[in-house]
């Protein structure tokens, strides 16, 4: 890949994987899980889960007045749609007696592993090895 021109499909992408990242960095003992579970349930998982950080990203776009190809919007309101169905949210129901986690909970957890999959994956394709920053691939 030639081009470092970040595609607007890794824009949720690299702000989840920013925050994990935080998470990670201010608690030093904590797994990449660890930060991942610290992520689910933060003021951003609300914003992504519940469509609304893709409804303001999209006014932002239309007050920017960039030419976007129109493939590119229908497939951002499909990763929308995609984040609101995967990272389904029933907080008091995280955990069952067991401690182990429900299967909806399980589902947005591994959903949430391979956006920052990708993420890394696009920063080590684009050869931008300084934004990898959980080391998730290797």
């Amino acid at each position: 890949m030639k081009s470092k021109d970040k595609p607007y499909i890794l824009h949720v992408a690299e702000k989840i994987y920013l925050e994990v990242s935080k998470i990670k960095k201010k608690n030093s003992a904590f797994s990449n899980i660890d930060a991942i579970d610290g992520f689910i349930g933060s003021e951003i998982y609300n914003e992504v889960s519940s469509g609304k950080f893709h409804d303001n990203w999209f006014e932002e776009l239309k007050k920017e007045k960039k030419k976007i190809p129109e493939e590119t919007i229908r497939l951002l309101k499909v990763q929308r749609e995609m984040m609101i169905k995967q990272l389904i949210q029933y907080p008091d129901l995280y955990y069952t007696k067991s401690h182990f986690p429900l299967e909806i909970s399980q589902r947005a957890f591994d959903h949430l592993w391979r956006i920052c999959e990708s993420y890394e994956l696009w920063c080590k394709e684009t050869n931008q090895k300084k934004l990898i920053l959980l080391n998730l691939i290797d």
